[in-house]
């Protein structure tokens, strides 16, 4: 446990970062394993509605840092690609 009053700050602080991390991590995960189960069951057009969903949950995780560039170009390829 912390015992300096800034360590205990840190601690609070990176505790509310980490819940808003996995939120938006989670948020990225959903909506891509939305779209591979649509493929799945042969319902691209279905999936291919999903998509801006899924570009902007990501986009959104890379402008806050959640995930990176690369990453998340990788994630928006594989969706792309799936759907076709």
């Amino acid at each position: 446990m912390p015992i300096t009053k800034s360590a205990k700050k840190a601690l609070r602080s990176s505790a509310k970062k980490r819940a808003v991390n996995d939120r938006n991590k989670k948020v990225v995960k959903e909506s891509i394993k939305g779209i591979e189960k649509l493929v799945k069951e042969k319902k691209k057009d279905e999936a291919k509605k999903l998509l801006p969903k899924a570009y902007s949950a990501i986009d959104k995780a890379y402008k806050k840092g959640v995930i990176k560039k690369n990453n998340a170009s990788r994630k928006k390829s594989r969706l792309s690609r799936i759907t076709k």
